[in-house]
């Protein structure tokens, strides 16, 4: 477990825009002998989460939420090469997030961990319609798509991408997971938009999914065949934007 004192000078050095001092902080943290997916838990995910409040609370500038995430995130690229590396699984996973999400950091973190993880992983970020989500999705055909939010507003879009899904049931297997802020404050709701599998941070996400592997009868993963979701299924999510 990472030191209370470590956070604070980290968050501090990243809401003044120290670069140098972050990098510093984290070269130390590591070279002290804590695992990378350790400083991804236990520094980078609870610091991101306490960026996004203070600015949700209008405690810091729009400038400095920005500036502070983007030196978080350019940590990120540097610490995804030193991940342990697990064999792999033959198991594969999207992670999205909804289109007008700026606070991509988090999925980020959840792709890097799911490979460290042995999935093959391909990681969109937002910017993409509910179409290109789905266009993909039948592309790839992956065992989890996992879409990630931040604020309230996103919730109808998210519902809408799920029910589309779902009711065209062209991959009756794959499992459908949300993470981020938008559904830790809000209780409930990742099964009210009809969601399966719900997770709070990066390393439940992988958790839950290891879960949900074992959980999984030995019968339904044999001789196991998926459908393409056809055209018209990507003109009628259309027709719901």
């Amino acid at each position: 477990m990472v030191e209370d004192w470590i956070l604070e000078n980290y968050l501090d050095a990243l809401l003044e825009g120290d670069r140098s001092r972050c990098r510093l902080i984290i070269e130390k943290t590591l070279q002290c002998g804590t695992p990378t997916n350790l400083v991804y838990a236990d520094i980078i995910w609870p610091i991101m989460v306490e960026i996004e409040r203070l600015s949700r609370d209008g405690r810091i500038s729009p400038a400095a939420e920005h500036l502070a995430t983007r030196i978080n995130r350019n940590i990120v690229d540097q610490l995804q090469n030193k991940l342990p590396r697990k064999p792999l699984k033959s198991k594969k996973i999207i992670v999205c997030c909804v289109e007008d999400e700026l606070q991509e950091l988090g999925a980020q973190i959840i792709a890097d961990l799911f490979e460290s993880d042995g999935w093959e992983v391909k990681f969109l970020g937002g910017g993409l319609t509910n179409d290109d989500i789905l266009a993909f999705v039948n592309k790839h055909g992956p065992d989890i798509l996992l879409i990630y939010g931040t604020a309230p507003k996103q919730a109808p879009t998210v519902r809408q991408l799920i029910d589309t899904i779902k009711g065209v049931n062209a991959w009756p297997d794959m499992r459908i997971m949300v993470s981020g802020g938008l559904f830790n404050r809000a209780e409930g709701l990742w099964q009210e938009i009809g969601a399966d599998l719900y997770a709070a941070t990066a390393v439940e996400a992988v958790q839950a999914a290891i879960s949900e592997r074992k959980a999984e009868p030995e019968q339904q993963t044999i001789n196991r065949r998926k459908k393409k979701i056809p055209q018209n299924s990507r003109k009628r999510a259309s027709l719901m934007q």
